[in-house]
C-alpha cells in the first residue's frame, strides 16, 4: 500500500517567493460566508447545525429546528458580515471569501458587495456539512452544483476552492471537476505548494490556516475573549515578519462572520489590523493574487 503522504514539503531549503514589494510576510484574510449553508431541516438535512456557534457542547436536534442555533447563523448575515465588509472598507483591504454556494443562493446581496469592493469570491462548497462519510457521487454532484450556482450568482466562476469539512473523496472530486486555479484544502506549509493534479497536470494548493482563526472562540481551550486573538494572530504575525529578512512566508487568517463579526471580537481584529499596517514590507492579499504571484514566479515545470 502506498503511503500517500508528503512529510518533508520543502525541507530546509524553502524557495524565497519573491513575494511583490519584497514583502516580508504575505498575509491573506478568509471571510468564511457559511449563513445559510448550514445543517438545518429547511435545508432538507437530517438535523440541525453543532459547529462553530455561541452555544457551547452543542448537540445536532434530529429531525428539529433548532431555533437558537439559526438565530446565531442569521445573525452573522444580518450583522456580522457587514462590520466585516465596512472594517476591510475603511482600510482599503482585500479578503478572499470562502463562499457557500447555497449560503449564497440564500443572500445574494452579500456575494454582490463583496464583488462589487473588489473581493475574490472563491467556493466553500454546495452545502456547509461534514462530506467525511457522504457518498462519492453525492459529494461529486454537489461540487457540480456549487459551480453552477456560484457562477450564476457571481457573474463568473470560482478560481479557488475550499471544502473545509472534506472527504478522503474531495481532492480527487475537485481536480475531476477542474477550472480551479487552486485549492485550499490544507493546512500543511506555510508556502504554496505543487501537487499532481487529474492526468498528471500540476496542480496549485494554497495552504488555509485552524489556529489564526477565529473558529477557536467557539472551542473548547480555545480563544475566550479578544484579546486572545489578537495576541495570538500578533505574535504569529511579528514572528514571520522577523523571519522574513531571511525566509519570507504567508500567513492565513481565517474569520467567520457570526464569529468575528460580534462587537468585542471585531475590536480585536481592527487591532491586528492596525499592528500589520505599522510595518513595512507586507503584502495584503487575495489567495487568488498569491497563486497567480506563484504560478508566475515558481512554474510547476521550472
Amino acid at each position: 500500500m502506498s503511503y500517500d503522504r508528503d512529510l518533508r514539503g520543502y525541507g530546509k531549503d524553502a524557495p524565497d517567493p519573491r513575494w511583490p514589494g519584497r514583502a516580508r510576510v504575505a498575509v491573506q484574510f478568509v471571510v468564511n460566508y457559511e449563513e445559510g449553508g448550514e445543517n438545518c431541516v429547511l435545508h432538507g438535512d437530517a438535523a440541525s447545525e453543532a459547529f462553530l456557534s455561541e452555544i457551547p457542547a452543542a448537540v445536532p436536534f434530529v429531525g428539529q429546528r433548532h431555533l437558537n442555533m439559526e438565530s446565531i447563523y442569521e445573525y452573522g448575515a444580518r450583522v456580522g458580515f457587514w462590520r466585516l465588509m465596512r472594517i476591510f472598507e475603511e482600510r482599503a483591504l482585500p479578503f478572499t471569501s470562502f463562499a457557500v454556494a447555497t449560503a449564497l443562493e440564500r443572500n445574494p446581496e452579500a456575494a454582490h458587495a463583496m464583488r462589487a469592493q473588489g473581493h475574490e469570491l472563491a467556493t466553500h462548497g454546495y452545502k456547509w456539512i461534514d462530506y467525511q462519510n457522504v457518498p462519492a457521487e453525492v459529494e461529486r454532484e454537489h461540487i457540480k452544483r456549487a459551480v453552477e450556482v456560484h457562477t450564476a450568482i457571481v457573474g463568473e466562476p470560482p478560481q479557488g476552492f475550499y471544502q473545509g469539512r472534506m472527504s478522503p473523496n474531495t481532492r480527487r472530486l475537485m481536480l475531476e471537476q477542474g477550472g480551479f486555479v487552486y485549492s485550499s484544502d490544507s493546512y500543511a506549509d506555510e508556502l504554496p505548494y505543487w501537487i499532481e493534479g487529474h492526468g498528471g497536470e500540476p496542480h496549485l494548493i494554497v495552504p488555509y490556516t485552524l489556529d489564526c482563526n477565529d473558529m477557536r472562540f467557539s472551542t473548547v481551550a480555545g480563544f475566550s475573549q479578544g484579546e486572545d486573538f489578537f495576541a495570538y494572530c500578533r505574535d504569529t504575525f511579528d514572528q514571520l515578519w522577523d523571519e522574513g529578512s531571511e525566509r519570507p512566508r504567508m500567513m492565513s487568517v481565517g474569520l467567520h462572520c457570526r464569529l468575528v463579526g460580534r462587537p468585542a471580537r471585531a475590536r480585536a481584529l481592527c487591532r491586528f489590523l492596525d499592528h500589520i499596517a505599522k510595518h513595512d514590507r507586507v503584502w495584503v492579499a487575495r489567495r487568488i493574487d498569491i497563486a497567480e504571484h506563484w504560478i508566475a514566479e515558481h512554474s510547476a515545470r521550472g
